[in-house]
């Protein structure tokens, strides 16, 4: 089947949730341990984790999860275009000014942008109009990360060409289930490749972050997690609207799943054993409460987080929320596969 042009799926003035991947030119193992060539490029993970941070405090965008691994990344991100629309001309034209600097320090961060430089931007309504939507725009994002990481690589390799084999591919997150099982597809991606046995040991993964978080008691604006947006939510006690954080380190301060940290790293844990077998533990007697609040049964949920890849494409969700949408531009149905049909339609 075609995949779905990006226009037709995230409609730029909307609020939206999306898993985001790409993945390095031939497979080739460029962020990690590389057998062909005897490098490591392990340091480059590092590198993508530094961007991360600079662009969840600078984008209006959620950093909600992410996985680095040796010749891919995962993110889950969510567009703010409701909090950009908050922000001063002025706000506007130096997030964009430490993200694309005119001037740098020695080692390579960038300068507060001077009067004249904030200006150029501000005293223009298109281009900052242009800009506004770029801050919250996910192909900008991406872009930005793919181009840093492939150019420094280059210049470390002393090579040109491609980095990343293709652009990278999007899918929409429609609602909880997807979303939870999502976040738990890419939080478990280091396990499920055999490149780590715990949850705390996935190194360069959102979850890492969180767990190094709650053993932390630094101040909350300097825990590791700092630049994540928060995990829970409360929908019926939380404030609504966009919720600008404090911190200055992250785009806001919502959370984006109706569970605990406790709770969802149980769920992690406890998915983790099932996907794969032969892991120190049991397996718990009862699937965790949130399986049954979302209608799904445990072997359902194990598929769906081993396969959330081959599962969904362009948009993810139950039947019923994604049947109810229409493309951005055409109004056309969104397509869903017929086995993640299968796994989501509710019992009658």
């Amino acid at each position: 089947m075609v995949r779905l042009a990006r226009s037709e799926v995230f409609d730029p003035q909307e609020v939206v949730v999306a898993h985001l991947y790409n993945r390095t030119c031939r497979r080739c193992f460029l962020m990690g341990n590389d057998q062909v060539s005897g490098k490591n490029f392990d340091h480059r993970k590092i590198w993508i984790e530094k961007y991360l941070q600079q662009f969840a405090e600078y984008f209006s965008i959620d950093l909600l999860a992410f996985a680095i691994l040796d010749n891919h990344i995962h993110l889950i991100l969510r567009s703010r275009p409701d909090l950009v629309a908050t922000w001063s001309d002025r706000e506007v034209a130096r997030r964009w000014l430490m993200l694309c600097p005119h001037r740098r320090k020695s080692d390579g961060s960038p300068l507060p942008p001077s009067e004249p430089e904030l200006k150029s931007i501000a005293g223009c309504p298109i281009k900052c109009q242009e800009i506004r939507e770029r801050l919250s725009s996910f192909s900008w994002w991406m872009r930005l990360l793919c181009q840093r990481v492939a150019m420094r690589a280059n210049r470390e390799e002393q090579e040109s060409g491609r980095f990343f084999q293709d652009r990278y591919r999007a899918t929409r997150l429609t609602d909880e289930a997807s979303l939870l099982a999502c976040a738990a597809y890419v939080d478990l991606n280091l396990i499920r490749a055999a490149m780590a046995e715990t949850l705390e040991q996935s190194e360069h993964t959102s979850v890492q972050k969180r767990i190094e978080a709650m053993k932390s008691e630094s101040p909350s604006e300097d825990k590791p997690d700092a630049f994540l947006a928060p995990l829970s939510i409360d929908e019926q006690l939380d404030p609504v609207g966009p919720c600008a954080s404090d911190s200055g380190k992250r785009c806001s301060d919502k959370g984006f799943l109706p569970i605990s940290l406790v709770d969802y790293l149980k769920l992690l844990d406890w998915t983790a054993r099932q996907v794969a077998p032969g892991k120190r533990g049991v397996t718990p007697s009862a699937a965790p409460p949130i399986l049954v609040r979302l209608g799904l049964e445990q072997a359902t949920w194990c598929e769906l987080v081993k396969d959330f890849g081959k599962l969904f494409c362009s948009i993810a969700g139950r039947p019923e929320s994604v049947d109810s949408m229409r493309c951005h531009r055409t109004h056309r149905r969104y397509h869903l596969r017929r086995r993640a049909r299968e796994l989501l339609t509710l019992p009658d």
